[in-house]
């Protein structure tokens, strides 16, 4: 069993600020939702909120689920709402583990998927975000090296500068899949692929509730189906988006695209996603390479 991780470095960006962490109070009962981005961090959210609330409806999911090393707002505006918070706290991360502050008092879930399908989303993403967007990441005081650009190019382009790049223009995507998956056996820790919660979403959650310590009665977990499948999360996607959706041209159901997997068959050329496989396995090493492609099933 690896050993408790311990914060190594900071990261800086147009969209980190990783020390905030520094200075969270963690709670005994917290949960940190972890991810890359664009794995079903949303979906995540929503789950756990509905989990710890009984499968109630109409969560402010958004308000609810602080992302910490989001750099706006700044840490003196964010570190004291995230402290008023009084329900069991769930906060996320789109750090790898060498650059978060690492708790024993915690629960990790961490949330990984295929980057083909990563790409695919974060280009519809990056593509729909509107000028406040852009102004909230370049123009906010404290912003780290170069500013954040309209994408140009296909999908596919976007994908290869994505690939060639390492995450490009976002942050590194293999150190963050690699970092995760190296502490996958601490007690504390649980990782879930996007594709098995598409696959048995209600087995998936019923061992993220038996993970995180909350009973998954028949009764609750209907309501917890019901409000996680996507055709309610779009329909009610102001609630779980960030700022209601007010970044993105078409707002919040905007952000909430396809939930689907696999968009990039018909456009990806072979040669380009075999390099894709080629480059995981040379990253992450088989075992990890094969479960980031299809997870546990």
């Amino acid at each position: 069993m690896p050993s408790l991780p311990t914060k190594t470095r900071d990261i800086h960006s147009h969209h980190f600020d990783s020390t905030i962490w520094d200075d969270i109070q963690f709670r005994d009962d917290d949960i940190i939702i972890g991810t890359y981005g664009k794995t079903g961090t949303t979906w995540m959210q929503q789950i756990i909120s509905q989990l710890i609330f009984d499968g109630e409806e109409n969560l402010p999911v958004s308000e609810m689920g602080h992302w910490v090393d989001l750099r706006i707002p700044p840490k003196e505006v964010k570190l004291p709402m995230i402290e008023a918070q009084t329900h069991r706290r769930f906060l996320k991360t789109h750090l790898p583990v060498d650059a978060l502050v690492f708790s024993d008092k915690a629960k990790y879930v961490y949330v990984a998927r295929d980057g083909r399908d990563i790409a695919w989303s974060l280009h519809n993403h990056h593509l729909n975000a509107n000028d406040a967007w852009y102004d909230a990441l370049n123009n906010t005081p404290g912003r780290v090296g170069p500013p954040i650009e309209l994408p140009v190019g296909t999908t596919q382009e976007y994908f290869e500068n994505w690939l060639d790049n390492d995450g490009a223009p976002f942050w590194p995507f293999w150190e963050n899949v690699r970092s995760w998956w190296a502490i996958r056996d601490l007690p504390n820790v649980m990782l879930v692929h996007f594709a098995d919660l598409k696959s048995d979403m209600e087995g998936q959650i019923r061992r993220i509730a038996e993970f995180i310590d909350v009973p998954a009665e028949q009764a609750i977990m209907d309501r917890v189906l019901k409000h996680c499948s996507f055709d309610y999360m779009k329909e009610n996607a102001a609630q779980t988006v960030p700022l209601g959706g007010a970044f993105w041209e078409g707002g919040a159901k905007t952000f909430i695209h396809k939930g689907k997997n696999g968009r990039w068959n018909d456009e990806l050329p072979q040669a380009l996603s075999e390099r894709y496989e080629k480059t995981a396995i040379a990253e992450l090493g088989e075992a990890c390479a094969d479960w980031l492609k299809s997870g546990a099933s």
